[in-house]
């Protein structure tokens, strides 16, 4: 029974060293996509804008400023009255956003995610903490818009002038 109990013993031990690499690598695996995405860090300061469409847009997706990101959505909020939807933008302390600027919701290429780009405008006034942003551009429905090119609705085709037909001239004397 003794010898059992020992040989369990010795072939439990290789799978519980190899069980204890195994949820080793998973938590060095979950902290490095944690500081790679930046998902941790959530110091700056907020900014609004309030556009009438966000289709693809979530909490934690990227605030680009020329191609870089500088922030992120940290909330979207549905006013009832007007049915406009107030994007909660968290930007980096180290980005000053004039009070001019504009944004819109674009996406990286034709199957890319969708992301805020922001465009600074020229004022020297930057916007405070808990600012609006009055320019913005929602989202646009590109499907929509394949549809429609596709259909013929809007574009596309050329109308070609009717060839016009040849004067015939009087019999002559």
């Amino acid at each position: 029974m003794e010898a059992g109990i020992a040989r369990m013993r010795d072939n439990n031990l290789p799978e519980t060293i190899i069980g204890a690499i195994v949820v080793a690598l998973a938590v060095l695996f979950i902290a490095f996509a944690y500081m790679r995405t930046g998902t941790g860090s959530l110091s700056g300061y907020e900014i609004q804008a309030r556009m009438p469409k966000v289709d693809g847009l979530g909490i934690g997706t990227d605030v680009r400023l020329s191609g870089i990101k500088i922030g992120s959505i940290s909330d979207l909020t549905l006013d009832p009255t007007n049915y406009l939807v107030t994007v909660h933008m968290n930007i980096r302390d180290d980005i000053k956003i004039p009070d001019d600027s504009s944004l819109i919701v674009t996406s990286s290429g034709l199957l890319g995610s969708s992301y805020i780009s922001l465009t600074p405008g020229g004022s020297d006034k930057m916007l405070a903490a808990g600012g609006m942003i009055q320019n913005s551009q929602g989202s646009v429905d590109l499907m929509g818009l394949v549809g429609r090119f596709i259909g013929g609705g809007g574009g596309g085709q050329s109308q070609q002038p009717k060839p016009q037909q040849p004067q015939q001239l009087p019999p002559g004397p």
